[in-house]
């Protein structure tokens, strides 16, 4: 289970250090791709081949669910990590999350997001002053 929140540089090469405690997880390969709200997700690759799967059932007759899956696919890369724990996040990856040098590893649960500082603590600040109307709007779904 990925929980967390890391700081991290990306160096000129694109290669991102991966936080000591989620390397096992990630040991046998891992996918990076475009995420939502302008992140990148990266999957351990068993988490990959799930969520790939469930991709590939969605009825393709329907645009939203084509467009989700180019999103998701598409952009999708392979990734290991080095001997440094580090995987190189490729450069159309960095692009589309605006990432520059300083970055934010977020764990959420089957999936690590990666984030350009700047957007994370924007985003962050943003969350938490409306935390009480999204956990009222949770309580509806019984979470």
């Amino acid at each position: 289970m990925f929980i967390g929140e890391y700081r991290h540089t990306i160096d000129e090469k694109g290669r991102l250090a991966i936080p000591i405690k989620f390397r096992n997880d990630l040991a046998k390969g891992a996918v990076v791709t475009r995420g939502l709200d302008n992140c990148l997700f990266l999957y351990s690759i068993e988490e990959w081949q799930k969520l790939a799967d469930k991709l590939s059932k969605l009825p393709v007759s329907k645009a939203n669910t084509r467009a989700f899956s180019r999103l998701m696919l598409a952009g999708a890369m392979d990734v290991e990590l080095d001997k440094q724990g580090r995987v190189i996040v490729p450069d159309y990856l960095r692009k589309y999350a605006g990432m520059k040098k300083n970055v934010v590893v977020a764990g959420l649960y089957n999936r690590l997001e990666i984030w350009d500082q700047e957007d994370w603590d924007k985003y962050k600040q943003s969350t938490e002053k409306s935390s009480g109307d999204i956990a009222e709007k949770l309580g509806e779904l019984d979470v």
